[in-house]
């Protein structure tokens, strides 16, 4: 037998396996693809996240081939996050992308080392997400959605468009802190404006059909949405109790309009999640979080019912007109 080749068939397959090694252990040169772990508040942020692998996809990395996504959705509760959010971890995902606040939140305490996208997340310095928009100064980045900075704007607008409006329900998720600031802006605004806030604390889907259940024509004239995975999973409710009642009804977001709230004022989902997309890119090629600037949204869009607008006797003043970006029926 021949032994003259052995050297160099030794030398071909250790060159062999070390270009496996260099590739993620794929033969053909194909690299592992990134998984990007999605932590999500359910259903209403479904947009955002549909953004998002929109907004991945138009940037090279699709679905299956060369990204791949695993998502842990809390369905509209926030008592499991913590340990939603350590699966992510266990499963050594590239990145979490986490939306809104409460999920940025959990993410944040379940990893120092995973670097953490989040979207909609409202006010993330006073939340302790984030050191400064410059530089977070840990493993965070994202696109906040000043959602709750824009209470003041949709109370402003509320009394624009119902000039008669003079006391407000505002049902509050004490549990998270989004809310809370919320509710700290909006009154702001309201002693500023001339209205009175009528706080309700809710803990619980119970708590919200009890709120729901009582009678409020007559003890207050308007209903204001305030941000939070509570309430937004339980805002069909509110939805149908305002136009019952025929109480104007401002929120945080256009599907809610769609399906019969008076107007919103702010980010458009897809958007935000095409947004975040780029963030999320610009983690997997090397960047460090805490060397990409947190992003404001790019664009807030001014969404009215039309429908309801005919309901509640109300008409769009000339001075909201020009500013409606989106009329739904």
């Amino acid at each position: 037998m021949n032994h003259r080749w052995m050297p160099r068939m030794g030398l071909v397959l250790w060159a062999g396996l070390f270009a496996l090694t260099l590739t993620g252990g794929h033969a053909g040169g194909q690299s592992t693809a990134p998984t990007v772990g999605i932590l999500s508040g359910g259903k209403s942020w479904e947009p955002v996240v549909a953004g998002l692998k929109d907004g991945m996809e138009r940037l090279g990395y699709k679905q299956n081939k060369n990204i791949h996504y695993l998502t842990e959705d809390s369905k509209g509760e926030i008592t499991d996050l913590a340990a939603q959010a350590k699966k992510l971890v266990d499963a050594k995902v590239d990145v979490i992308f986490a939306l809104p606040t409460a999920h940025a939140e959990a993410a944040m305490k379940a990893t120092t080392i995973v670097p953490v996208v989040f979207a909609w997340a409202s006010d993330p310095i006073r939340s302790g997400l984030i050191a400064s928009f410059a530089g977070s100064k840990n493993n965070l980045t994202g696109v906040t959605s000043y959602t709750a900075q824009l209470s003041e704007k949709r109370l402003e607008l509320l009394k624009e468009i119902a000039p008669k409006v003079k006391r407000v329900l505002a049902p509050v998720s004490p549990k998270e802190i989004v809310s809370e600031m919320s509710f700290q802006y909006a009154d702001s605004a309201a002693k500023r404006l001339g209205l009175q806030l009528v706080r309700r604390e809710v803990l619980n889907k119970t708590d919200i059909e009890k709120l729901l259940a009582e009678k409020h024509k007559g003890i207050v004239d308007a209903i204001l949405f305030l941000p939070s995975v509570l309430l937004i999973n339980q805002s069909d409710l509110l939805i149908a109790r305002s136009k019952e009642e025929k109480l104007p009804l401002t929120v945080t977001a256009e599907d809610m309009v769609e399906r019969g709230a008076l107007f919103t004022y702010g980010p458009d989902f897809r958007l935000v999640g095409a947004q975040s997309a780029r963030l999320v890119v610009k983690v997997l090629r090397g960047e460090k979080p805490s060397d990409i600037p947190t992003e404001i949204p790019e664009k807030f869009l001014l969404t009215v019912n039309s429908s309801t607008m005919k309901l509640l006797g109300l008409k769009i003043p000339r001075t909201v007109a020009g500013r409606i970006d989106r009329l739904v029926d």
